[in-house]
């Protein structure tokens, strides 16, 4: 109960008649008047009435205190026993805590996230999150229901801002066993062909030492050895990466009987390889305003070495200077094109000719290091249409195109062909989807009959600009005009020059990208995106072969000029090959080595020693959850139950209403002035 004012007249007024009130007894009392002290009372029942004393009497109604239930439902939980003992504690709890009024439960689900890359079982941070709005005085505990492996343990519970018991029911027998390969040590990178080193170890959770396992090492989904590990030991593979780009590694070792999951029996490590410096040797037949332009572009790319070698004294050329005096070096034609040839991923000619600097002989080596998987850019100029072109030479059968003898010069836009827009080397060239394009003209044309291969740019009245062709192993190209430096220099607005022959130079050294028929599988968590390239209108639907063994089709969809995709969620994590025609991709979906299957044994360890340090209890519950812990409520601050769950009541309520009685209002006042007044008659009266 509590005591208020609510005065009928304003404080300052009741004040002053106070002070009246005061002055006329103690006057009384000064006279000696009889019924002084009754006169007192009167007054001062007058002055109360008017400030009309309330008594305010407050319902209260206690608080229950917040259970958090933490209910882990990580994929290490996803076996079906596990998962039947986890809802058979869950049941059991809600049920038994159902019984204290003073209690309410609040079940938090600790999902994880299947399209992380790297999965992992947190579950203070579930807990963290799902008491938020919970005043810490009105928690009274949490219980975690989980086989024990979690990842976010924290120093303290304190650094999560709770102060409430923890416990543990941990789900699981104390026998499992469980084996598994992890990959220790692995390069993000490397060389093609060259040794790598993958350290990975075996090991076998709760299980007797075992004698050596065998090993079964995939790499790009082709078996390439068994090897043989010591359980608990590191063991080193060495392999050469086959490819540039993603290289998928495997290993996968034998079930162990009885074992809690298989999920663990493979470990996966990504490398990317890496191409060494790729060679390329520049041959310019002549000094010319479109030279600098390849040259800036090959020597700006950090992954080219560039050999560059321009004619400037051909041998018809002879004016008697003395050779002491040229400063001017020979051309190593023995050394580049017979010794040295296989050592260049590209040779260029730009605006060559046949003027006697190579013997003809030379250029049949040419033409069978392009057939033996060689590459070769011809970036013709008018000589290519001459009578020293090198279209009469023994490289001819190389070359994509014959020269007609002409040359058009005159000023056109480069357009993109039909094959040009679905052609991953010209395909969203910046500007060439407007018509005109939006780039600046050139001026001359060398004409070509007997094309193979792609036209991909044209020029002049639809005459061949750009033509790629694949001979032999090796690649051709031939950009029949020498006016690419105008987009160089910026003429007319310039054009994509970097990026034109940027992808002509890496389309010849058979970047991957930049395939004309490829099939590729991207991975994303679960999420699985098939994309195919194609030079045709139309593809037919890809094969999916999952890790289990099951294969299904799926309908590619258009996606651009040339572009087919899909893309389908997976629930099966592991490795994924994809089959379109010929084509073969790989793709490993899930995590490649997430914490949440390093090890899958039940285990009262990592939880422990934090719910023992805030007064909790940590057990094992069995399949029919019959051992679960008895509930002993408290209002302790410090909660220590034993081989109970201590859980913490709130002595905190909360205000239902308030009931308000006045002390001088009503009959109870009238009553008390009557007494007063009548009392001071009296004694006035004898």
């Amino acid at each position: 109960m509590s005591l208020a004012f609510d005065p009928f007249l304003p404080l300052p007024l009741i004040l002053v008649i106070a002070v009246v009130a005061i002055l006329l007894v103690g006057w009384a009392f000064a006279k000696r008047m009889r019924g002084a002290a009754l006169r007192a009372l009167a007054l001062a029942a007058l002055v109360l009435a008017l400030a009309n004393p309330v008594a305010n009497f407050e319902d209260r109604e206690p608080v229950t205190s917040v259970v958090a239930i933490v209910v882990d439902r990580s994929p290490s939980q996803m076996t079906p026993d596990r998962t039947a003992r986890t809802d058979a504690a869950l049941k059991a709890l809600t049920e038994r805590l159902a019984r204290y009024p003073a209690f309410e439960t609040r079940i938090i689900e600790a999902v994880t996230d299947p399209d992380a890359q790297s999965p992992s079982t947190k579950l203070f941070e579930a807990l963290a999150s799902g008491v938020r709005d919970v005043p810490s005085s009105r928690l009274a505990g949490a219980v975690m229901i989980t086989d024990g492996q979690v990842h976010d343990v924290p120093g303290s519970l304190s650094a999560l801002g709770l102060d409430a018991p923890l416990h543990g029911l941990i789900v699981g027998e104390e026998d499992e066993i469980d084996r598994r390969v992890d990959v220790v040590r692995s390069p993000r990178f490397g060389i093609v062909g060259e040794d790598q080193e993958i350290v990975y170890r075996v090991s076998e959770d709760g299980a007797a030492a075992s004698g050596p396992v065998s090993v079964t090492v995939r790499i790009n989904g082709a078996r390439v050895v068994n090897e043989t590990a010591i359980p608990g030991e590191e063991s080193s593979f060495y392999l050469k990466l086959p490819r540039g780009g993603e290289n998928i590694v495997e290993f996968h070792v034998d079930e162990l009987d009885g074992e809690v999951t298989t999920a663990n029996n493979q470990a996966v490590t990504l490398i990317e390889g890496i191409r060494e410096n790729l060679r390329v040797l520049l041959v310019s037949g002549a000094p010319h305003a479109g030279e600098r332009a390849w040259r800036n572009l090959l020597k700006s790319d950090a992954s080219v070495d560039l050999v560059h070698f321009t004619i400037l004294r051909p041998p018809e050329k002879q004016d008697g200077t003395p050779i002491s005096e040229l400063s001017l070096i020979a051309f190593p034609t023995r050394e580049l094109f017979i010794e040295k040839i296989d050592e260049f991923d590209l040779i260029i000619f730009d605006r060559y000719q046949n003027r006697g600097v190579l013997p003809v002989l030379y250029y049949d080596y040419i033409a069978r290091y392009v057939e033996d998987g060689g590459a070769l850019l011809i970036a013709a100029g008018p000589e290519f249409a001459g009578i020293q072109s090198i279209a009469e030479t023994p490289l001819a059968p190389a070359l994509p195109a014959m020269p007609t003898g002409d040359v058009a010069n005159a000023g056109y836009y480069p357009r993109l062909s039909e094959d040009g827009k679905r052609h991953p080397v010209t395909r969203a060239l910046p500007g060439g989807s407007s018509e005109p394009p939006a780039w600046g003209r050139w001026f001359r044309t060398v004409g070509v009959h007997d094309t193979i291969g792609d036209t991909v740019m044209r020029g002049t009245d639809g005459a061949p600009l750009l033509v790629l062709n694949r001979y032999g192993d090796g690649r051709v190209a031939m950009l029949l005009s020498d006016h690419g430096w105008l987009w160089a220099r910026g003429f007319e607005g310039g054009g994509p020059h970097v990026a034109l022959y940027r992808r002509i130079a890496h389309w010849l050294m058979k970047e991957p990208s930049l395939e004309e028929e490829a099939l590729r599988a991207i991975a994303n968590g679960r999420t699985l995106v098939v994309e195919r390239q194609s030079m045709s209108e139309t593809t037919g639907p890809a094969t999916i072969k999952l890790p289990s063994g099951e294969t299904r089709d799926i309908e590619l969809t258009p996606a651009g000029e040339g572009l087919f995709r899909s893309e389908l969620t997976l629930d099966e994590p592991g490795l994924v090959e994809v089959t379109s025609g010929d084509l073969r991709a790989l793709a490993h979906v899930g995590a490649v080595d997430a914490p949440e299957f390093r090890a899958t044994v039940s285990t009262t360890g990592i939880i422990g020693p934090l719910s023992a340090q805030s007064g909790g209890l940590t057990t094992r519950i069995n399949a029919a959850a019959s051992n679960l812990p008895q509930i002993l409520p408290t209002r302790a601050a410090s909660v220590n139950a034993g081989s109970r769950m201590g859980l913490r009541a709130s002595n905190e309520s909360v205000l239902k209403g308030v009931r308000s009685l006045p002390l001088f209002g009503g009959l109870l006042g009238l009553a008390l002035m009557i007494l007063a007044l009548g009392a001071t008659w009296f004694r006035e009266g004898r």
